[in-house]
């Protein structure tokens, strides 16, 4: 069947409602994949920046600095290839735990991004989003969050969640919590973060490890896991060809047997 535009709207689990660099240049480009071999929303764990940078010698701040330039690749290429949506793992409620000073460097480099990404997210028809407990930030913080928010809500090319101060576990606890005192503890997940958006087809994670580190843990149900070797600052439009080669190549059953999937796919309409 046809694909039905992802509109991104999600619930914003921290009120409870539900539902400098270079710019980023997108390109016209002929799709080399069917839109059916094409997942319409990436979940990424984006590791490997600090060892990135202790390979060079640098401070690991480096690596993180260097990692913003490919999140701009992501962006650029996955639109161009006709994915809907990316969520990227930008700060776990696990990295307060991180040296102080990389806390704060992270910290910066979200406000620095909010600053100055965001209009060129909007002249590009990029809606962004914040996923996570923005409660522990700083009003000035939370402010720029929902402005960004705001400018771009109309745009419809990509969906841009960044997850900041979020866990999986969070997110199905809090959303719990939620319809309970709504009285609508049956139909929980509307509570969650992502509601209102797909689940992702497709999860890389970068940096070698083989782990979801407590990410999207309720939507990655039946997501394909790619694992790559490559460190975050390192990943390019290649190795994201790769990642979408290799999730063309997947048959996802979804409980059904290999036949069954094969006659549903052959079914006109």
């Amino acid at each position: 069947g046809s694909r039905q535009a992802v509109h991104c709207q999600g619930s914003r689990a921290d009120v409870g409602v539900t539902s400098g660099g270079q710019s980023i240049i997108f390109r016209s480009k002929p799709q080399t994949m069917s839109a059916a071999s094409v997942p319409r929303h990436i979940a990424v764990v984006m590791d490997g920046n600090g060892r990135w940078a202790q390979k060079r010698f640098l401070p690991r701040v480096a690596g993180h600095k260097q990692g913003v330039e490919a999140v701009r690749t992501l962006i650029r290429a996955g639109s161009e290839r006709g994915v809907e949506a990316l969520t990227v793992f930008a700060f776990s409620s696990e990295n307060w735990q991180r040296p102080a000073d990389e806390v704060s460097f992270l910290m910066d480099l979200f406000l620095r991004a909010l600053r100055e990404e965001v209009q060129k997210l909007h002249s590009n028809g990029v809606r962004f989003r914040v996923v996570g407990d923005v409660s522990a930030f700083p009003a000035e913080t939370r402010l720029l969050i929902a402005e960004a928010e705001a400018l771009t809500e109309a745009n419809t090319r990509l969906c841009l969640n960044v997850a900041v101060n979020y866990g999986g576990r969070w997110d199905i606890e809090q959303a719990v919590a939620k319809a309970a005192a709504a009285g609508d503890a049956s139909a929980f997940a509307r509570w969650l973060s992502f509601a209102g958006q797909p689940d992702p087809d497709l999860f890389i994670r970068t940096g070698g490890e083989r782990r979801v580190s407590n990410f999207m843990l309720w939507q990655l149900a039946y997501t394909e896991l790619y694992f790559s070797d490559i460190l975050w600052p390192d990943f390019d439009e290649a190795e994201l060809a790769r990642a979408l080669a290799w999730y063309a190549s997947r048959e996802r059953r979804f409980g059904k047997t290999g036949e069954q999937v094969r006659e549903l796919s052959a079914t006109p309409g």
